[in-house]
């Protein structure tokens, strides 16, 4: 990866629906030339996809929680992390260092809700226990990380809908 590739990540991580021609205008490429870069980006695993940012709130999920998983001694780790995978509460799951092999993010309806999966977190085999956190409120979240490069894009337009 380049700067131009760098720049073009960063571009798209801010704003994934920004057009070949306003990347383009970015780096100072035609649109064409972008689109083979980010074909070459996609097809090498640096780009693994495109979503929408949803309000959880705004389709029932209020309440998000991290919970942190200590497992037993004979738990395997791959079955465990496939287990947490198979709920459908858990967004993202972690393995850590310290006293917990994985603290995982939950996003339920409700603190009733919570409490059920937390069940269900600990029937796993090879889950000990869990510490959980409630988030009281959300400051930021999934902000793209451009620490690694000098090259960071800035106010790319978003796209017309």
């Amino acid at each position: 990866m380049d700067a131009l590739d760098r720049t073009i990540v960063d571009a798209l991580r801010l704003n994934g629906r920004a057009t070949y021609a306003e990347l383009g205008r970015l780096v100072g490429l035609s649109a064409s030339a972008v689109h083979e870069r980010v074909g070459k980006l996609e097809s090498s695993g640096v780009i693994t996809g495109y979503h929408a940012e949803v309000d959880p709130a705004s389709i029932g999920l209020g309440v998000t929680a991290l919970v942190g998983i200590e497992l037993t001694d004979s738990a395997e780790e791959d079955a465990v992390a496939d287990a947490l995978g198979q709920l459908s509460e858990v967004e993202s799951c972690y393995a850590v260092a310290g006293e917990e092999a994985f603290v995982v993010k939950v996003r339920l309806p409700s603190v009733d809700d919570l409490e059920r999966a937390l069940g269900r977190l600990r029937r796993i085999d090879g889950v000990a226990r869990t510490r959980t956190t409630v988030v009281l409120s959300t400051r930021f979240e999934g902000r793209p990380n451009t620490a690694q490069g000098a090259h960071t894009a800035r106010d790319v337009p978003a796209s017309p809908a």
